[in-house]
């Protein structure tokens, strides 16, 4: 593959990730926010839309739901979205919290599926999104199982960036974090990746002693706190865990 051919795709993909960050824009705006000329952005928009992967309304282009379908069948590839969506449901009702199932993929945290409780809160977050691990339970509860060298090369590729007061931006407290995370099979976010939020992950281990995924259950503040976040949370988390690494190892 040609050099050209390379950077053409690597544009292109660039402003797909475009019209996501700006949930649709003009051509004007797309190239002023890419730093692209408008003639570049225009050819690949044309382009996108012949092949019916971004749609036009008036002088607008958003993503289309060409993607959705590329989502869906890149999420039913994977055992655990399957497996572990009757849990997440059940972890819901029963918590009244809002639960996730994620995977790690490429150094990020990838949401596979949500469900949400009766009392669960409202976030900025989707099927589909992607978070860096530092910050999250669930990330935390699934790089604790890398090893060091794989822990290493996320970290020096993204940093450690704070969301919040609260995010651990210091290597050696993360990794300090990690081991207490191994000894104890259970992941905190405390108001790590949103302020006023508490979350609590178990990984999802397979024979192989590698963590294929994580669950885990977020809720305000208020609630995830003494006996309750430290104890009773944890356990039913841990439960629903262990039956979804024996549905994943023996289904």
């Amino acid at each position: 593959m040609s050099k050209k051919t390379i950077k053409s795709g690597v544009k292109m993909l660039s402003i797909i990730e475009g019209l996501k960050e700006l949930e649709g824009a003009r051509i004007t705006e797309l190239a002023d926010h890419l730093d692209m000329t408008k003639a570049t952005v225009h050819h690949h928009l044309s382009t996108l839309e012949q092949e019916e992967y971004v749609v036009k309304e008036n002088k607008t282009y958003y993503t289309g739901l060409r993607f959705l379908e590329l989502g869906e069948r890149a999420r039913d590839r994977l055992k655990i979205q399957k497996v572990a969506q009757p849990e997440i449901e059940k972890l819901a009702t029963e918590t009244g919290e809002l639960a996730n199932v994620a995977v790690e993929e490429h150094g990020w945290v990838v949401y596979l599926y949500r469900a949400r409780g009766e009392d669960a809160v409202h976030l900025d977050t989707y099927t589909g999104k992607r978070v860096l691990p530092h910050c999250t339970a669930l990330g935390k509860a699934m790089i604790a199982h890398f090893d060091e060298q794989r822990v290493e090369e996320i970290i020096s590729r993204f940093g450690l960036p704070a969301n919040t007061e609260h995010t651990i931006t210091d290597r050696d407290q993360l990794f300090q974090e990690l081991e207490e995370i191994r000894k104890s099979g259970i992941a905190f976010d405390r108001e790590e990746a949103f302020s006023g939020l508490r979350c609590i992950a178990v990984p999802i281990v397979d024979n192989s002693g590698n963590a294929v995924g994580a669950i885990s259950v977020s809720g305000p503040t208020s609630r995830m706190k003494g006996e309750r976040f430290k104890k009773e949370l944890p356990e039913t988390i841990d439960r629903a865990a262990n039956v979804i690494e024996l549905n994943i190892t023996y289904s």
